[in-house]
């Protein structure tokens, strides 16, 4: 059984705000991760566990699981760099805390279960879409290492929601280190209201980096400390060629976690510039812009800050815009990492970047996909064989300049090549990422009532190193009739 604690809610209103759930006519579950629950503490294989019927009623918020006591969590935010002072939980609720069995404090929250007193004329409901969505593209991100929130079960409404059409609607549970966002901050520092505002940030220190409390400046300890994990995290994204969609600051983790999958999608032709999400008419997220929208969005986290760090005037503001500033090595350096594991090089190979750059440009000029090519250039860099090598210049419009960049790579492969660079090659090169036509077909199937393909999707996104001829048949790439161009939010 899940035992809930509730430690954010020692701080002080309008952080948070009591809320119960509005219960849906007919809950059914459509899934839930027992690996996780079992982390959380919920001993799936003990006698007497929860059938799907009871965890369907505990999952869409029509019965309380014992201990649970909702809040809806506030926050302010900036959209599309537009700053809306009071966003919030309007369809998600926060149960409460519990201890996973790594001793670790992880929220448990619902989302699209009702009106709450955020919602702004809202539903407060998700339709089943973005559900599936997020629950196969966060356990993706899970099984490849990113920081991420995590899904715990999805449930079926028995209920429509309107949004451009009717559709099913759906209730999410979602896992998190914490839902604090840089946006509560700034719903705090809006307010005026310092003790709110030094609460929570007593809180993420103790919570999240408890070697903060111990700096003689444990403010600026914490700017520096969140900044080192969005660097790294935004690195890990570009790696895997994610696009978040929606980086507003309200949807930035302090935690350091991908957090609120909504039109999110992976490129799938390379293009530097690449937008999927259908509200991103100026490109503010595309996909090269996002490690400068994450220091963006910190600057902002730092003028939350400033009332509480010990030093005032210039010398305090000078002090957070050099951490800001530490953001682009701390990203180049984790980036530089990556780059070594994707191309199978040593980790401290002067080669890393230049080849990662000239292969971008093959990637794009050559019209490549790119998981398809990283997961071709594994092969080849394990076998040497002539038939992966064919079948990486097939991949391209321009193989004579492919086949230069190779002759180039090989020279700096070898002198890196041993079986534990292999070996890191291939985690870092998965077989399968959740493509958008492929969650766009598990939806359409599921509006319809048919839940075997998003089954079949999650099994395989969950192995994404594993071969197999299902992980192969969903892991190619979109036909040009199959392709996926605009995401969608659901809100």
């Amino acid at each position: 059984m899940l035992s809930f604690e509730h430690q954010f809610a020692t701080l002080p209103e309008p952080l948070w705000i009591a809320c119960q759930p509005t219960p849906v006519s007919h809950p059914t579950l459509i899934v839930f991760n027992e690996c996780l629950a079992e982390t959380l503490g919920l001993n799936i294989a003990m006698k007497g566990k929860p059938d799907d019927a009871t965890l369907a009623q505990w999952f869409s918020g029509n019965q309380l699981p014992p201990g649970a006591e909702p809040r809806a969590l506030g926050y302010a935010g900036h959209q599309f760099g537009n700053f809306v002072p009071q966003l919030g939980d309007g369809r998600a609720l926060l149960l409460g805390e519990v201890i996973d069995q790594d001793g670790m404090r992880r929220d448990v929250q619902l989302k699209g279960s009702g009106r709450t007193p955020f919602s702004r004329g809202g539903d407060g409901r998700s339709p089943l879409g973005p559900v599936l969505r997020e629950y196969l593209v966060s356990e993706f991100m899970a099984a490849m290492g990113v920081p991420t929130t995590r899904a715990l079960a999805a449930v079926t409404s028995g209920e429509r929601v309107i949004r451009q059409l009717p559709e099913p609607g759906a209730v999410f549970t979602r896992v998190a280190s914490s839902h604090i966002r840089v946006g509560t901050f700034q719903f705090a520092a809006v307010r005026r209201d310092e003790a709110a505002l030094k609460a929570l940030a007593d809180h993420v220190i103790e919570r999240h980096y408890p070697e903060a409390a111990s700096a003689d400046d444990p403010y600026l300890a914490l700017l520096e400390a969140v900044a080192a994990r969005q660097a790294a995290l935004v690195a890990r994204w570009m790696s895997l060629g994610f696009i978040h969609g929606v980086m507003n600051t309200d949807n930035c983790s302090i935690a350091g976690e991908t957090i609120d999958y909504g039109p999110c999608a992976f490129m799938e032709q390379f293009d530097p510039q690449k937008v999927y999400s259908s509200i991103d008419e100026g490109k503010r997220y595309a996909f090269d812009n996002q490690p400068a929208i994450a220091q963006w969005n910190l600057a902002r986290f730092a003028e939350t800050l400033l009332p509480l760090m010990r030093e005032e005037g210039d010398t305090v503001v000078e002090q957070a815009t050099d951490i800001i500033r530490r953001f682009e090595p701390l990203f180049d350096a984790e980036q530089r990492r990556l780059h070594a594991d994707k191309l199978g090089l040593a980790a401290d190979s002067d080669q890393a970047v230049p080849l990662m750059e000239m292969l971008k440009s093959q990637m794009h000029q050559g019209r490549m996909d790119m998981t398809a090519t990283f997961d071709a250039l594994t092969h080849y860099a394990s076998t040497s064989s002539e038939t992966h090598k064919e079948a990486l210049l097939a991949l391209t419009t321009q193989p004579n300049e492919l086949a230069t960049w190779l002759d180039k790579w090989q020279a700096a492969q070898v002198a890196s090549q041993d079986s534990e660079r292999l070996d890191a090659m291939r985690r870092a090169n998965p077989v399968i990422i959740p493509r958008n036509h492929r969650i766009q077909e598990a939806i359409d199937a599921a509006n319809e009532g048919d839940f075997a393909p998003f089954h079949s999707l999650l099994a395989v996104v969950t192995q994404p190193f594993e071969e197999s001829a299902e992980a192969r048949r969903l892991a190619a790439p979109a036909t040009e009739n199959e392709q996926v161009l605009r995401t969608f939010c659901g809100t």
